[in-house]
């Protein structure tokens, strides 16, 4: 029999993703279990918001009742030793703050929040009203923010970036925002040849870039990157290291999502493209 010593000095990376379901497969907390998992760290979720979705878009949204929000967050904390908590979808206000007393209560090492409030077909996935109480009451706990260009125009109140020298412009506004660190991802910018992404600290800001894939099938790619990234802190790297890292699986991701055919609309990343290539080198 194992020897139960050396299984309880094996520090497993744990990851929390507190999000929505998305019934298609490619976002929300699907799309974080499959990212948190090929990146190498064990998954675990508390569900906010039940979304009816599918490739070509959202159509009915039924937030989780906030005593259950809070009971699967006490359920994971007060049993699992959670390394990191990346948080997506948190559809209104209520929930945003039952969610700020818990990280609060609990105090996890690392946060990563994706600030989701519109999804990939456009349709709306954060209520107007809430928006304030997320900038009031979590921003300032997460350890990074990583906002697409729409999401950092609504967060900053200015309008949405058209080129990389206006995401620069944008910069000292980011940083008024509290969160220790932001990174604001330019993968809208589709006339770009790059897709280019700036991670901005206090005292820096490090470009970030990689080839531009041409491809519709990018459903989740917000959820996927703030979830590995959260998987590469719980597994002990720096800041820096994480995010570069997340962005370099993520591209992989997308560069082969035309492999797999996934609906009929924005399909998903290929999150498990390791994998594919494993099965092909031992054929």
């Amino acid at each position: 029999m194992p020897d139960p010593s050396i299984a309880q000095s094996i520090t497993t990376p744990i990851v929390l993703t507190i999000a929505g379901s998305d019934s298609g497969g490619g976002a929300g907390i699907q799309a974080d279990i499959k990212a948190i998992s090929a990146t190498g760290s064990y998954a675990c979720s508390a569900i906010t918001a039940i979304t009816a979705q599918n490739t070509q878009g959202v159509s009915a949204i039924f937030p989780i009742p906030l005593q259950h929000v809070a009971a699967q967050l006490d359920a994971v904390f007060s049993d699992i030793k959670v390394s990191a908590v990346k948080i997506g979808m948190l559809a209104d206000a209520e929930i945003i703050r039952v969610v700020v007393d818990k990280i609060r209560q609990y105090s996890p090492a690392h946060l990563v929040l994706d600030p989701v409030m519109v999804a990939t077909s456009g349709d709306p996935l954060l209520e107007q009203s809430a928006i304030s109480t997320l900038k009031s009451e979590l921003l300032g706990l997460a350890d990074i923010i990583t906002p697409n260009l729409p999401e950092a125009a609504l967060l900053t109140d200015q309008p949405i970036p058209r080129n990389e020298a206006e995401m620069l412009d944008m910069v000292s506004s980011l940083r008024q925002l509290q969160a220790r660190a932001v990174l604001l991802k330019g993968g809208h910018l589709s006339d770009s040849a790059d897709s280019v992404d700036l991670l901005i600290t206090k005292d820096d800001v490090l470009r970030l870039s990689a080839k531009r894939i041409p491809t519709q099938n990018t459903h989740g790619t917000g959820c996927t990157l703030s979830s590995a990234i959260a998987s590469y802190l719980a597994q002990g790297h720096a800041l820096p290291e994480a995010v570069s890292a997340a962005k370099d699986y993520l591209s992989q991701a997308i560069a082969r999502a035309d492999s797999l055919n996934i609906g009929q609309g924005h399909g998903p990343v290929h999150h498990f493209f390791a994998r594919g290539e494993r099965s092909q080198g031992q054929g």
